[in-house]
């Protein structure tokens, strides 16, 4: 809720009337699982991201927060910002299990439900509210179900609008609840920094800067046509945003457009050898998750970076739509050779899969004389022993690789 100051204050002091739409984040989820198994860390600076020197960082304690760090970062500069932080590599596997969990509590309370990530999600509740009471009490209720059954915190934002949802959230972290009343969003927004609306990145910042802006208040009373003159149709949705307005609603159906993965090497590598087994490694991944998500898709696509940062992509569209590695690895093995660049230094490989369909849509048709090759129950079953016995219990031999081998993982 809002408070004289705008600080949030205790559940059901203020008016949530009309302010159904919820933004539930994650508190520093990476890092909030790890230290699930590591509660002796609690309260020091720790860092999620691979500790090479191509390393970024995935997520940070608020701690190490507090040194500079944030998502994204090169992992060089945030050991610079925080030498005392603790390094963990990802463990992909368990964010997934926990985010299925706590997706499990959102759809529990409603259907309309839009993830935006594996740790934050927008929420409908108007059609709880008969049920479970008014919007404060459901955030309320969801803070209090993530916590006790997954054991880490969320930050909850809740307005009549998506986007001033997902600023309360932000605005309440870590571990709070922040209402913004209909009648109180002017007076929440307006003292921010121009930079909190969507849309204003770092270059939009300077533009606004340059005019005189700073902000959302400043931006609030400049004529539209002003801003549109400036910054075109972009100008005359930041007035929008500045006075509270977005009609968008909640999308519980919005499907996805694509699923890939990628990975900056250690250091730049022409082995052919080393380059295709990361292209398997990240194909594995890509089809795991497409199964997981009851996806097939019908185009493969690679990433290619350069050592000169130069990034070149190439897809192809398949006959058939698939999930299963071993035909996205050819695929993406036929197009890194067509692009030329068997002995050029690379950085960084990605393998994505796009038009994706329903899995239960899908066909295969056999040639005259073909036989089902079995390789996608056989992946199916590797599934199945990695949610048992974890990530590294089944995986191709080509990927068994020796200690120190350059990349970063």
């Amino acid at each position: 809720m809002l408070g004289g100051g705008g600080e949030p204050v205790r559940p059901g002091t203020g008016d949530d009337t009309g302010c159904t739409i919820l933004h539930v984040d994650m508190d520093a989820f990476y890092a909030s699982v790890e230290l699930l198994e590591r509660p002796e860390l609690k309260g020091r600076p720790v860092i999620i991201g691979a500790a090479g020197a191509r390393g970024v960082v995935l997520s940070a304690t608020y701690e190490a927060r507090a040194f500079g760090v944030h998502s994204a970062m090169p992992m060089t500069r945030a050991r610079r910002l925080c030498p005392q932080a603790v390094i963990i590599p990802p463990s992909h596997g368990k964010y997934s299990e926990v985010s299925k969990g706590v997706m499990e509590i959102f759809y529990a309370i409603t259907p309309e439900v839009e993830p935006i990530a594996s740790d934050e999600a927008f929420l409908d509740v108007s059609g709880a509210l008969r049920r479970l009471g008014p919007p404060a009490r459901i955030g309320a209720m969801i803070r209090a179900q993530v916590a006790e059954r997954h054991g880490i915190t969320c930050s909850v934002g809740v307005a009549d609008s998506k986007f001033v949802a997902k600023l309360a959230s932000r605005h309440c972290k870590p571990d709070g609840l922040l209402v913004v009343p209909a009648a109180g969003v002017v007076e929440f927004l307006h003292p921010l920094p121009v930079a909190a609306l969507w849309g204003v990145g770092e270059r939009t910042e300077q533009a606004l800067r340059r005019l005189g802006i700073r902000t959302v208040g400043d931006l609030a009373h400049v004529p539209p046509a002003t801003l549109q003159r400036e910054f075109g149709a972009a100008g005359g949705h930041l007035a929008a945003l500045a006075w509270g307005r977005d009609e968008r609603r909640v999308s519980s159906h919005v499907p996805d457009k694509s699923i890939g993965a990628e990975e900056t090497f250690a250091y730049d590598v022409d082995d052919p050898a080393a380059i295709r087994r990361e292209l398997l490694r990240l194909s594995e991944r890509v089809a795991e998750r497409l199964r997981r998500g009851g996806h097939v898709g019908r185009t493969v696509s690679v990433k290619l970076r350069r050592a000169d940062f130069t990034t070149i992509t190439r897809s192809r569209t398949l006959r058939e739509a698939t999930d299963v590695a071993k035909e996205i690895y050819a695929t993406s093995c036929d197009l890194y050779a067509a692009a030329g660049l068997e002995r050029v230094r690379l950085r960084l490989v990605g393998v994505r899969v796009e038009n994706l369909r329903p899995a239960g849509t899908a066909t295969r048709q056999l040639g005259l004389g073909e036989r089902e090759t079995g390789w996608r129950e056989a992946e199916m079953a590797m599934d199945r022993a990695t949610r048992r016995f974890g990530p590294e219990a089944v995986r191709p031999a080509s990927l068994v690789r020796p200690p120190f081998d350059g990349m970063d993982l």
